[in-house]
């Protein structure tokens, strides 16, 4: 009887199956729960040192006399606060998806293309933490990774992301010389297997005579294998013959281990490759540090030479049942390559001023119904809140924040000795500003966050903060002071709402693409609408960075209704020019950059490489 397959442990890893142009599959092993949160624990102890490092530094520098001042420490909180932001972005986005967390696990940001994530998807990936977050710890996160297929939190999913089990130095064991005890190659044809087969399962069913017949005509036609078959002493022929069947059962499987020379053509082609894949090891190795510019001009074209070729290899093996071993080798190899050479190219400055001055400006003027949405969700409660408090002025304790009351209180004092409603002296100014930027920038990233629950997030923060500012306006006027609440906001206002807007109508183009996807599915027009908020927000965050520029320093001043009227018209005027801009590229860029009337489309793959000279090939 043929011999029993030993049984297999299951697999309970997570594998993500990706097709390259060369039309390779790389087999992903998708990262798990523990070893992502290891890495980001990795990455927030990097954050929380430089944070500490910052404060001691300061302390030191303030005891020695040498305080950095009100513009140092203005700088110091637009860093903390960028850096804090950033750094996920920056390093998933300029660093082949690794922060250094994830490169000291072995993992590696992804798309779900098998491509490195662009800056576009890590920066939408990481502004979707705040929905992660929620319950704090980031319960929902973790649970999404724990569920998900492919292990994926919102902002995986949003941006089109998956992370991967990726660290090439770990072939470095792999690429030791191969042993001379191999995969046994068949050594029956494929005719004599099936005529063995064929005996062994009718044997039963035939006489004696006929049965002993057969199996001796057999046994000389197969008398060099049945020469090496390890039968129990005694066996008869019939039990010799099931026992070659049986080995050879296992050759075919690969399942078993040959003794001496005689190895399989997948271990062969190992062999014959081994040196070229430790050289492409170290080629990979430093395109993964360094990127492509790492190589010199010579290397490059042989580097792709060699990732076609070490392709070709990989499906090879597949094609010859390879030891397993050697095949996630030359997988990590491919996958190395894949992600090197199917980057995006275009970076540098000319790319981030094109994408900021003109793709960011041109989202918006594509979502502008969603923008006016978000408009009337703002206004809407703004005005009833404005309404009720004029109705009933008892509420404004209940409705208004102390500090709102207190201003109101104090207003009236303010405006008999010509104060203006909030005043910083010159000196203290540039803190203002960076504090301003910085928190409504966090708030507008919380509105696009909060788009992914259906739009009810972004819906939510947009009409909240309308009641508030509403009802702030009718509490100041019930007490005669709503021009001087209104010559405060006049300069900056009208720039920092519209950037609340924007945020706010990236969050419902995230919530529509979740509740009606369409034509695509769900899955894809998460992505889809990721793209083209990411630029939305990369709009709202000029509009605040000017805003906040004008509210610290022109806002908190002495100026009066003329140096604000002007300083509001300045704001509307950059706003005009900002979206005129969009407006610009909308008409002459559009076709060139991807853009459809629908939106941002998804960039083509990248064409496959041109083949080259086969050197792999077994002749």
């Amino acid at each position: 009887m043929p011999s029993a397959a030993p049984p297999r442990r299951p697999d309970l890893r997570q594998h993500l199956e990706i097709e390259t142009p060369e039309h390779v599959v790389l087999d992903y092993e998708i990262a798990g729960l523990g070893s992502r949160a290891a890495a980001a624990l990795i990455d927030i102890l990097i954050l929380g040192g430089l944070a500490l490092s910052s404060g001691i530094l300061l302390a030191i520098m303030n005891r020695l006399g040498l305080s950095p001042g009100r513009l140092g420490g203005a700088v110091l909180i637009l860093i903390g606060f960028a850096a804090w932001y950033g750094y996920f972005t920056l390093f998933e986005g300029l660093r082949g998806g690794q922060t250094p967390g994830k490169r000291r696990l072995g993992l590696r940001v992804v798309a779900d293309t098998g491509q490195p994530a662009g800056i576009g998807a890590a920066a939408i990936r990481n502004l979707l933490r705040p929905a992660d977050f929620l319950p704090p710890p980031y319960l929902l996160g973790a649970l999404l990774v724990g569920l998900h297929p492919r292990a994926k939190r919102l902002g995986d999913m949003v941006a089109g992301t998956v992370v991967v089990r990726d660290r090439p130095q770990e072939d470095q064991v792999r690429l030791a010389p191969l042993p001379e005890e191999g995969i046994a190659a068949p050594e029956l044809g494929d005719e004599e297997f099936r005529l063995l087969g064929s005996f062994l399962a009718r044997s039963g069913e035939l006489s004696p005579e006929t049965r002993a017949r057969l199996a001796e005509g057999l046994s000389t036609r197969l008398a060099d294998a049945l020469g090496r078959v390890e039968a129990p002493e005694g066996a008869d022929l019939l039990a010799r013959l099931a026992q070659l069947h049986a080995d050879e059962t296992d050759r075919r499987r690969g399942r078993m281990v040959s003794r001496g020379a005689g190895t399989g053509l997948g271990d062969q082609l190992a062999a014959r490759q081994d040196e070229r894949w430790r050289e492409f090891q170290q080629l990979a190795m430093r395109v993964s540090a360094g990127g492509l510019d790492s190589l010199k001009a010579a290397e490059l074209p042989d580097f792709a030479a060699r990732y076609r070729e070490i392709a070709a290899d990989l499906a090879r093996l597949r094609t010859y049942r390879a030891a397993a071993v050697t095949i996630r080798r030359v997988e990590r190899l491919v996958a190395a390559g894949h992600n090197a050479l199917y980057r995006d190219r275009e970076r540098g400055l000319g790319r981030f001023w094109r994408l900021v001055a003109r793709e960011c400006p041109a989202a918006v003027i594509e979502a502008r119904a969603y923008v006016l949405v978000a408009f009337l969700a703002f206004a809407i409660p703004a005005a009833v809140g404005y309404r009720v408090l004029r109705e009933r002025p008892e509420v404004a304790a209940e409705v208004l924040p102390d500090v709102m009351l207190e201003r109101a209180e104090v207003g009236t004092e303010r405006v008999a000795r010509g104060d203006r409603f909030v005043e910083v002296e010159a000196g203290g100014r540039a803190v203002a500003a960076s504090g301003i930027i910085a928190n409504n920038v966090r708030v507008a990233f919380y509105c696009l966050a909060g788009g992914i629950f259906l739009g009810v997030g972004s819906l939510v923060l947009l009409a909240f903060n309308g009641l508030q500012i509403g009802a702030a306006a009718g509490h100041f006027a019930n007490a005669g002071l709503l021009a001087y609440l209104l010559e405060f906001i006049l300069g900056h206002g009208a720039l920092e709402l519209f950037a609340i807007w924007v945020a706010g109508a990236a969050g419902f183009l995230l919530g529509k693409a979740v509740v009606a996807p369409g034509d695509l599915t769900r899955g894809d027009a998460l992505v889809l609408a990721g793209r083209r908020a990411v630029r939305m927000i990369g709009a709202a965050v000029v509009c605040l960075l000017v805003a906040g520029l004008v509210e610290g320093f022109v806002s908190t001043s002495g100026l009066g209704w003329s140096g604000r009227f002007a300083a509001s018209g300045i704001t509307l005027l950059f706003l005009a020019l900002y979206l005129a801009s969009g407006i610009a590229w909308l008409a002459t860029a559009r076709p060139r950059a991807g853009w459809s009337a629908s939106g941002w489309r998804a960039p083509r793959s990248p064409a496959a490489p041109s083949p080259s000279p086969d050197r792999s090939a077994l002749r």
